[in-house]
């Protein structure tokens, strides 16, 4: 009787049990759904709230609510990422060579080894999560691809020395250019030459010949440069005392044409008012420029006697 009565008290208990195990089941599903509704976003991060695998809203910084149990909430970090191509940086801080990557060639057919570091950031956060699963690859990868594409428009030299801003910009162009038709959701903040150097020490040797030459040259155009510029205003100056001799051989040449020219008027208009007196003064006047240099000869034939004319005018006063 005794067992009857323990049995019947316990199967009595049963449901009295039963409910305050649901109803304590109950509360922890509350108590978890509460806690769970609510979630916050940082200032460097963006959050994609998701609904049975479809994308409900995209959620900035601050405090924010979700239906418990059926959405889900993924966060992205928007802060700026890099990696290196060519390279890469173990636990330590030092840099890993990787040859297969940094080798490239250039238009002239030569062999480079050359380091960038590659900057980016997520900029679409809905692309990045469901676009793809490794969007990170993928960026390495054309990356890569837009770098050889490049560096293989210019001579080795120019990859060396003076072409690398404007390799660094072309790069970033092309790459960004791939990037918006992939629609990974990354965008590119800033692609740089790490490191640039042939591949064998000859041609290392080599290359730091012409860099010698090219900074020897460089120091020949500035040296004809400042002598040029010391030259310029000295033949400036000449150049500027010639032209005023000739303005001023120029004005007297004029000015003794003007007088000649009116000489000649005042000749004229006296030999037009007395023709015959005009041409015998100016005859005279020839004569007198003449004669006292003439000799007059007088020869028979066999011998030759010199007379001055003045022994037939009589002398210079007749």
């Amino acid at each position: 009787m005794e067992k009857e009565n323990v049995f019947a008290n316990v199967k009595a208990s049963l449901p009295k049990i039963a409910r305050r195990i649901a109803a304590g089941l109950l509360a922890a599903v509350v108590v978890i759904g509460v806690m769970t509704s609510f979630y916050s976003v940082r200032e460097d991060e963006q959050a994609v709230v998701t609904m049975f695998g479809s994308v409900r809203r995209v959620e900035s910084a601050g405090l924010h609510f979700r239906i418990p149990f059926v959405e889900k909430v993924q966060k992205v970090d928007m802060t700026t990422h890099g990696f290196g191509i060519g390279y890469q940086v173990d636990g330590g801080g030092q840099n890993i060579a990787f040859d297969s990557d940094a080798e490239m060639i250039t238009s002239d057919f030569n062999l480079i080894n050359i380091d960038f570091y590659l900057e980016y950031k997520v900029s679409d956060p809905i692309a990045y999560l469901f676009n793809t699963n490794n969007p990170e690859m993928i960026l390495a990868n054309e990356a890569l691809s837009c770098i050889r594409a490049t560096v293989s428009d210019y001579p080795v030299d120019e990859v060396m020395t003076t072409g690398k801003g404007q390799i660094q910009a072309e790069i970033r162009d092309l790459l960004g250019k791939e990037l918006t038709g992939k629609q990974i959701g990354l965008q590119i903040v800033n692609v740089s030459v790490q490191d640039s150097e042939p591949p064998t020490a000859d041609v290392a040797r080599a290359f730091k010949n012409v860099e010698t030459a090219r900074q020897g040259r460089e120091t020949v155009i500035n040296d004809a440069n400042k002598y040029r510029n010391e030259q310029i205003p000295y033949a400036e100056a000449e150049a500027d005392r010639i032209i005023q001799e000739a303005e001023a051989d120029k004005l007297a040449r004029i000015a003794e044409a003007e007088g000649q020219a009116a000489r000649f008027n005042t000749m004229y208009e006296e030999y037009q008012k007395f023709p015959l007196i005009t041409k015998k003064r100016m005859f005279y006047e020839a004569m007198e420029k003449v004669l006292p240099d003439l000799k007059v000869i007088i020869s028979d034939g066999t011998t030759q006697t010199v007379l001055p004319l003045e022994s037939f005018t009589g002398g210079e006063n007749e």
